[in-house]
């Protein structure tokens, strides 16, 4: 099929940040791009071809939305899989499928899924309610501490919370969730893992990701991982055993904890493009985006190893701030070697929201960790 410059059309649900950097490699091949979004100001309605607003958890939305395009995508994991499943009966070609997509969407199921795979993962306990767990806990069926964590709808940190005590079980919500064993691990760890249709594999190399403490989101990549290589290689190993369960096509992120005794335990994946990958686009010979894009569309899987170190750092929106944003100090970071920002396009922000990411690229991976410690500390996400 011509992609280039043709009548061929590609439908990606969902269109935030990652979208819209999906959006820069359709825009560079001239490939015809339809999102569907629920919000009038999202990031990728200005590099589109067609708009088109809906609710991503409508039946209906999704699927008269699919039956105008050739292959449909996504990049983020609440869509409705129903209407997935339906186009895919009639013909349009869904990657990641619904069948990979249903099992992720679900954190309980991944995590079974996981144990059915022979998948290494830590122990878990699967609840239809919270409201479940302070029983589990009195008869000894559960320990503290563990984590808890939502089985749907968490995103970007929200739905889950370390639980300590019996009174942290409060404010959580009374939802379908797991209760996973607290690990304490040396290092978080990511593989993206790219698939092609006719079933090319490529990996990237292993990050590393350092979390911010209250926002249980990642605020640095490190990339690659400043691990020995015989960790780095089961790290990798882990990821294409999970790769090749899913049978996925397009990318799977893979995110690990390293133990304390260096074994490798899968944490979740998402089958998209990912925050672990943000800094292929300036430190890869291909950006996890383009790689997105040539693997749901069977062309040839670019290169995947590093140009060069990269370090990325989220920009979220400052603790006490909401409003039209403003990015602070952000000239003096574009003064410094190295540091490209990436600025999302929304308009308003609130305390911990993705407003963009900065990376910084070197060849020695140390120096360019120290700068990204400098544009942490320069550029601030505030508001008018």
């Amino acid at each position: 099929m011509n992609y280039f410059s043709s009548n061929f059309k590609l439908g990606i649900l969902g269109g935030g940040q990652l979208g819209k950097m999906l959006l820069y490699n359709t825009r560079k091949f001239d490939i015809y791009t339809a999102v569907l979004e629920s919000s009038d100001e999202a990031p990728c309605k200005i590099a589109c071809d067609h708009f088109q607003l809906g609710d991503l958890m409508d039946y209906d939305a999704v699927y008269n939305f699919g039956k105008q395009v050739d292959v449909l995508t996504f990049e983020i994991e609440n869509v409705n899989v129903d209407a997935l499943e339906a186009l895919e009966k009639e013909g349009v070609k869904v990657y990641p499928s619904s069948k990979t997509l249903r099992t992720i969407q679900n954190k309980a199921t991944q995590k079974l899924f996981y144990v059915d795979n022979n998948l290494p993962t830590a122990p878990f306990s699967r609840f239809a309610y919270t409201s479940e767990i302070e029983e589990a806990i009195n008869h000894g069926g559960l320990s503290l501490p563990f984590v808890w964590k939502c089985a749907q709808f968490g995103y970007d940190g929200t739905g889950v919370k370390i639980v300590k005590s019996v009174d942290d079980l409060k404010d959580l919500p009374n939802v379908e969730c797991i209760a996973e064993t607290l690990v304490p691990f040396k290092n978080e760890l990511a593989v993206i893992v790219s698939r092609s249709a006719s079933g090319e594999i490529k990996t990237y190399p292993v990050v590393e990701m350092e979390f911010h403490p209250e926002a249980n989101q990642v605020e640095y990549v490190i990339c690659p991982a400043r691990i020995p290589e015989a960790i780095a290689e089961k790290a990798e190993d882990v990821a294409l055993r999970a790769s090749k369960a899913f049978n996925h096509v397009g990318l799977l992120a893979v995110e690990m904890f390293q133990t304390q005794d260096d074994d490798i335990l899968i944490n979740e994946v998402a089958p998209r493009p990912h925050n672990s990958g943000h800094q292929t686009i300036e430190a890869s010979y291909t950006s996890q985006f383009e790689q997105h894009i040539r693997a749901i569309l069977n062309l040839p899987l670019g290169r995947t190893d590093n140009k060069v170190g990269g370090v990325m750092v989220n920009l979220v929106g400052a603790e006490g701030y909401s409003g039209n944003v403003v990015y602070e100090n952000i000239e003096n970071i574009m003064k410094m070697d190295g540091v490209t920002p990436h600025i999302y396009g929304k308009k308003q922000t609130r305390p911990f929201r993705k407003m963009g990411h900065v990376t910084i690229v070197n060849e020695d991976l140390n120096e360019a960790r120290r700068v990204a410690e400098q544009v942490k500390n320069s550029i601030k996400v505030i508001s008018e």
